[in-house]
């Protein structure tokens, strides 16, 4: 299995900035489950940063936090973020998921955060986050519905960059908007789901605007499949200047989260 974006340095400077935007939306829904003391958990492709800081948290001192990820530039990022921020209860492991080591039912929660939707084989990735969840664990889904993802006003170069974007994940075989089939696919492994939403307003000027742009860097071969090199750099171009306006704001993609017990 090789992740759609991996390879690329910006795709690190991505996904650091992913994991903040939303880290406080992971914190609300691991506070609401109660508490997660002494636990041990995984996260499905961690990154760079993931879950891992709020998951450490929530587990204490006495719990245990596997991070996993295939890609090994992206473990190594994540190692400095934990050295750096003193999560002496994590431990990072290269894993291909869908020949995955780890241990079957040896988990109190399973998270995959963005996993379904660039990489799909989406009854596979179900049966195998399933088999990893103790009985009566929990599993937690995050994905994005692309409907609420534009600015004010709209910038025409931006929306062709996410028209390509959403393109290019449906040939890779995911979905960009898989966040609209979570609780369905929780029913698939015989889970029933609970589900919030999220949606932030990015003011002018916020580095989450940019978001077509840093997604066009890192698919960059992807998105050549689509169109000449001419006029994605000119879409790429645009846009940047376009979401840099100091009258320009927007709403990210909705951040679907749906999760249940075993």
């Amino acid at each position: 299995m090789s992740y759609l974006m991996a390879g690329q340095l910006s795709e690190i400077e991505r996904l650091r900035l992913q994991s903040r935007v939303w880290e406080p939306v992971g914190e609300r829904l691991l506070t609401s489950l109660g508490a997660g003391s002494g636990q041990r958990v995984l996260e499905v492709g961690c990154g760079v940063m993931g879950w891992l800081g709020c998951l450490s948290r929530w587990v204490g001192e006495r719990g245990v936090v596997i991070g996993t990820d295939i890609a090994n530039n992206l473990l190594d990022a994540a190692r400095l973020f934990c050295a750096e921020s003193r999560l002496p209860n994590v431990t990072l492991l290269q894993d291909d998921f869908f020949a995955t080591q780890l241990e079957e039912a040896g988990f109190d929660l399973v998270h995959l955060r963005f996993q379904l939707c660039p990489i799909g084989r989406v009854p596979e990735q179900m049966a195998l986050a399933s088999r990893l969840l103790k009985p009566g664990g929990r599993l937690i889904l995050e994905d994005p519905d692309a409907g609420s993802w534009h600015e004010n006003p709209v910038s025409a170069a931006a929306q062709r960059l996410r028209e390509l974007i959403v393109e290019a994940f449906i040939r890779g075989g995911g979905d960009f908007s898989s966040g609209r089939r979570l609780p369905e696919y929780l029913r698939s492994v015989g889970i029933e789901p609970q589900m919030r939403v999220e949606c932030l307003a990015l003011e002018a000027g916020h580095p989450y605007l940019q978001l077509p742009v840093q997604f066009a860097t890192s698919l960059k071969p992807r998105l050549l499949q689509l169109v000449d090199e001419t006029e994605l750099s000119g879409l790429m171009e645009q846009a940047a200047s376009d979401l840099a306006s100091p009258h320009r704001w927007g709403t990210t993609f909705t951040l679907v989260q749906a999760w249940g017990q075993k």
